[in-house]
């Protein structure tokens, strides 16, 4: 299909890395752009090198919630339809980027998660643009999510947005053009068979001892963590909600939150009335409390912010004083799991 960009970029090649958050996309990234005549981006100071942070087209997906969230936003599901395609923002994007990749190579690749609501515009935006879409389990990558930084998404609701999130691609993914899709878990099992594979689709090879190695250990730990969740959790009847809810919606993108973990499957296909009264009281309850804590640390984010504003600054200055003072005796205050100090 035709698209909105001009034909100064005839000979190159425009790649883009989609996957949600925690799928694998960075390092997916990363090796591609190691292959012959590619060029990603390196050393930019943005978070993760993503696209996203180095233009001012398009919203990154923090306005739209961010990770676990961002999908639940209409606004952030971009297509050929969107206003925003145009040949002047065409343009812009296209030289945002450019300064960054390095000249010499002709295949440009570019990693955001949002790149997977946004595959349509994409294609609009740069004509005949490639797309290599990552899938992980589920289970890692919500639980993922909710270790990283910051998140205070419920589990059910973060495997709500991946079950979104993917949907919206299976529509989506009918209008592209050149379009490669892998799994995580195929990936790290066997990286030279679709590092070579993934070099043939966008036209190019692999240079010899230049990839960067895998560690296959990651999906297991987070399966491990969710049997046990499973298993021995006092919030289990939580847990195995959930995975009743869920299973047969993930089955279709063959994945399974109990089959294969080693958990006992008849303590799993208990339910009835009260079962499933008692899991959605659960989801409501896991809900509160993802409010609550969003709510306390947005609390205590508005007073510290206010407090630097009351306070006159030469007060907020010898604050920053005393503080550097303090950590360069090595005075720091360390803070224990059970919330003691030391």
């Amino acid at each position: 299909m035709g698209g909105v960009q001009d034909r100064t970029d005839i000979g190159q090649r425009y790649v883009f890395i989609c996957g949600l958050h925690r799928s694998g996309t960075s390092l997916l990234g990363r090796n591609i752009a190691k292959l012959d005549e590619c060029t990603g981006f390196k050393d930019t100071g943005a978070t993760e090198d993503e696209g996203q942070f180095l233009q001012d087209v398009y919203p990154i997906s923090k306005v739209f919630g961010g990770a676990g969230k961002f999908g639940f936003d209409p606004r952030a599901h971009l297509t050929e339809t969107s206003s925003l395609v145009t040949p002047e923002n065409a343009l812009k994007l296209r030289q945002s980027w450019e300064r960054y990749w390095d000249q010499s190579k002709a295949i440009r690749v570019e990693k955001t998660p949002g790149n997977l609501l946004k595959t349509r515009f994409l294609q609009a935006m740069f004509p005949d643009s490639y797309f290599i879409v990552v899938r992980r389990h589920p289970v890692p990558v919500s639980m993922a999510s909710q270790r990283w930084k910051i998140n205070t998404t419920s589990l059910h609701r973060l495997l709500e947005h991946w079950l979104h999130c993917h949907d919206l691609f299976e529509q989506d993914k009918k209008y592209l053009t050149h379009l490669y899709e892998l799994t995580y878990e195929s990936y790290i099992a066997d990286p030279t068979r679709y590092h070579e594979e993934i070099a043939r689709f966008i036209g190019t090879s692999v240079p010899v001892g230049a990839m960067e190695k895998v560690d296959v250990t990651h999906n297991q730990k987070y399966l491990g963590r969710w049997r046990d969740l499973l298993e021995t959790s006092f919030f289990k009847v939580y847990y195995r909600h959930i995975a009743r809810k869920y299973d047969p919606r993930f089955a279709k993108y063959g994945y399974s939150l109990t089959k294969g973990l080693g958990v006992a499957e008849e303590v799993l296909k208990r339910r009835g009335q009260a079962s499933a009264a008692l899991g959605a009281v659960c989801c409501l309850g896991a809900d509160v409390s993802a409010f609550l804590l969003r709510f306390g640390l947005r609390a205590r984010w508005c007073l510290k912010r206010g407090t630097k504003a009351v306070l006159p600054k030469f007060v907020m200055t010898r604050v920053r004083q005393r503080r550097r003072l303090s950590l360069s005796k090595g005075k720091t205050t360390v803070v224990s799991p059970g919330g003691c100090t030391h």
